[in-house]
């Protein structure tokens, strides 16, 4: 009996239904309790791969219903771009401020990465790995690869630095004292990707737009400054 069932989950439509529930859950438990740490995402891998050690279902198995979901993301990352049209009247008036901004997020990211990295004792692969951290990964990864890293490495560590920064990014930037919205959207999106771009639009359409301008704005910066911060810094 137990054997037919785990069989039956093991199909594509059972996992990513349960896929879904856990998410939904967890999104209910964190707007219940007000706990940021409590990331939909975070609580999700947990239990999959809790799920998945006591099914015996292999990630391969489980892969055949999630790229399912990957499909989906790309057209979800695409309408990001809708609060991005809204906002385009404000975001031209002041696009050189916005544009220096992210400039000097960019660098100080990849910078601080690096340097801390480095200070710590990281291996030189590990430093070029950890140096596109900020991006979303298939920018990170391709990254990553042209300067010497371990992509494996760089798709876990995006995974995590989204994760991070979606959970605690706000309550850093309120103890930090940054009050104005596109202060906090640019952040968000510049230092957490899609995945702090997605907490901060549950706020309003206008924190996502701009969230929205720092996650592409620091994909590009980075995929063309990464290579020569990281070999300005090494030794």
């Amino acid at each position: 009996m137990t054997a037919t069932l785990i069989e039956h989950l093991s199909t594509p439509l059972p996992l990513i239904t349960i896929t879904f529930l856990i998410y939904w859950g967890a999104g209910w438990l964190q707007k219940r309790s007000g706990i940021s740490w409590l990331s939909p995402m975070l609580i999700t891998i947990a239990a999959l791969i809790v799920i998945l050690k006591t099914t015996g279902i292999s990630y391969e198995k489980y892969y055949e219903s999630g790229y399912l979901i990957e499909f989906w993301l790309k057209p979800a990352i695409v309408a990001l771009g809708l609060p991005l049209y809204n906002e385009l009247k404000h975001i031209r008036s002041q696009f050189i401020t916005l544009f220096l901004t992210e400039l000097a997020g960019c660098v100080v990211g990849i910078a601080s990465v690096v340097l801390i990295a480095r200070w710590l004792g990281a291996s030189p692969d590990v430093v070029r790995s950890l140096a596109p951290k900020s991006v979303s990964t298939p920018i990170a990864i391709e990254i990553s690869r042209q300067i010497g890293g371990i992509t494996a490495l760089t798709s876990a560590i995006v995974v995590v630095v989204g994760m991070i920064g979606a959970a605690a990014g706000l309550k850093m930037m309120h103890w930090g004292h940054v009050r104005r919205a596109v202060s906090q959207s640019l952040s968000m999106g510049t230092a957490a990707h899609v995945m702090g771009t997605n907490r901060i639009s549950e706020i309003s359409d206008r924190y996502g737009a701009y969230a929205t301008l720092g996650l592409i704005l620091n994909g590009v910066l980075t995929a063309f400054l990464a290579g020569p911060i990281v070999e300005l810094l090494m030794p």
